[in-house]
């Protein structure tokens, strides 16, 4: 179970957010902080996993919300949600090591979108081992680091390889593209390019099925 603190200067903001939150399987919300004072405070006291942070706080930037919880030696992840749309902002974010920039205002698919991805790179990466620099590059790979995303060719992002990755590593057997693309929620074409890199790079197998008539059909197996 990933505990969740949710800060936000909006009661009812909080109270929706907190709701979507209680709707995804694996995570609960632990408490609410409604400025900054009081999320350092709820850091230290409910040791969350993960703060959902907005940035116009009524005492203090976000950003120094996440300062004041790094000096106090805590190592709880950050995902920022809010209306600020400056490219400064989400800068910074990234620079203070934040997991995610969500907009607001967002819907409930579009937080889940982002805390089950997030859940994936969190268990991905407490199971890894390092053993070489493929390792390394597969762990860059599903924490989102930019050296990640240059691993990947022009036009695959690393949420879709990471969703794709997760499709063939929790099936059982084989998967095609188009099977593939129907759990992911992405077309058939985008599903074989991922899974095309993947095969490429040796962390996924191609098996052929062949059919009583036509090309035989391309299938999928994890290997990494």
């Amino acid at each position: 179970m990933i505990d969740v603190l949710v800060v936000d200067d909006d009661f009812m903001v909080a109270r929706i957010h907190r709701g979507f939150v209680e709707r995804i399987d694996g995570f609960r919300v632990v408490g609410t902080a409604s400025t900054g004072e009081e999320a350092v405070a709820a850091v230290d006291r409910l040791r969350p996993d993960l703060v959902l942070l907005d940035l116009y706080l009524p005492d203090m930037f976000g950003l120094d919300v996440v300062t004041r919880i790094r000096a106090a030696r805590h190592d709880c992840d950050v995902l920022v949600i809010s209306a600020a749309r400056e490219a400064e902002a989400v800068r910074r974010a990234v620079r203070y090591g934040a997991v995610n920039y969500l907009l607001k205002p967002f819907g409930f698919d579009e937080l889940r979108t982002r805390l089950e991805q997030y859940a994936a790179r969190r268990t991905a990466l407490r199971a890894t081992v390092v053993a070489d620099q493929a390792d390394v590059d597969r762990v860059l790979s599903r924490s989102g680091s930019p050296a990640a995303t240059a691993t990947l060719p022009r036009g695959l992002s690393p949420e879709t390889a990471e969703l794709v990755e997760r499709a063939l590593r929790e099936h059982a057997g084989t998967l095609s593209a188009s099977e593939c693309a129907d759990r992911v929620g992405i077309s058939r074409v985008s599903a074989r390019r991922y899974l095309e890199h993947f095969s490429g790079t040796g962390r996924a197998e191609v098996t052929l099925k062949y059919g009583a008539a036509g090309r035989p059909e391309r299938r999928y197996t994890w290997l990494a």
